[in-house]
């Protein structure tokens, strides 16, 4: 997919993974249209394009009406979309008894059910480009599931799901538009730093989910522009999936080859 002059939307860009996409499109002539719920996030990004047009819209994707204005919204700037970046995320930590309903529905909200409303919000306008793309970000826990992420994980593989069916659907239906599915692995985000605490735990248990809050951050690596460098690479090839990192890549490997006793492996190769 040759992204020169295409225009995308990109949520989730005021920092992070968000942003490190929005970096690498713009650096191959894409007009950009960034959501985010930080205004100064967005600003920032919005910054460091050079070369690009780029508008801003501040969007709360738990809003379903200001995610359904977001289409004629940047159609109104760009004149047309032919890429859009399901990216936004957030994280809670905790097991399954320790997240309650309220947090673990707000976590499937913001993670799940906006991809699926932009997604449909944006597909009649996808549909009128020669070539487009749908992009959304699932994550490592997308593929595997370790103790301690259910809310987590249940998003992140519903969105894995609904991607690999929609892709499907598409292609019988000969449609122009693509599916990708992405699947981060160890990015240096603030995704982790500021994942929600439940709110029903003991001060034990809170300092309990800190520290493997703590001991997890070790392993997030790779910077969000490289990452947004290897998505956006992958994006122009068209992959149905990418895998960004060793241990995203890593994981898919384990958990086919052995997809019941892959955590236990997993388990010893982190220490």
């Amino acid at each position: 997919m040759n992204l020169t002059e295409r225009v995308a939307v990109v949520t989730g860009a005021g920092g992070g993974i968000g942003r490190g996409i929005a970096l690498a499109l713009s650096r191959r002539g894409c007009h950009l249209a960034l959501a985010d719920v930080s205004a100064a996030g967005l600003a920032e990004t919005a910054a460091m394009i050079r070369g690009a047009q780029v508008s801003t819209h501040r969007l709360d994707v738990t809003d379903r009406e200001a995610c359904l204005a977001l289409p004629q919204q940047v159609l109104d700037t760009h004149g047309r979309v032919d890429l859009l970046v399901n990216n936004a995320g957030v994280a809670i930590g905790g097991t399954f008894e320790q997240v309650d309903e309220s947090d673990f529905d707000w976590l499937m909200e913001v993670n799940f059910h906006a991809v699926v409303r932009l997604t449909r919000a944006f597909l009649p306008h996808l549909k009128a480009s020669d070539q487009a793309r749908i992009v959304n970000v699932s994550s490592l826990f997308g593929l595997i599931a370790p103790p301690g992420q259910t809310a987590y994980c249940a998003a992140k593989f519903a969105v894995r799901g609904f991607s690999e069916s929609l892709r499907r659907e598409l292609e019988e239906a000969g449609s122009s538009v693509g599916v990708t599915v992405v699947h981060p692995g160890g990015i240096n985000t603030d995704i982790a730093r500021n994942a929600r605490p439940p709110r029903h735990v003991t001060n034990e248990e809170a300092s309990l989910i800190a520290a493997e809050r703590d001991r997890f951050q070790k392993f997030l690596c790779m910077s969000p522009v490289q990452a947004g460098e290897i998505i956006v690479a992958g994006i122009e090839k068209e992959r149905s999936r990418i895998l960004v990192g060793n241990d995203a890549k890593a994981a898919s490997f384990i958990e086919r080859l052995v997809p019941v006793g892959y955590w236990n492996l997993l388990k010893r190769s982190m220490g």
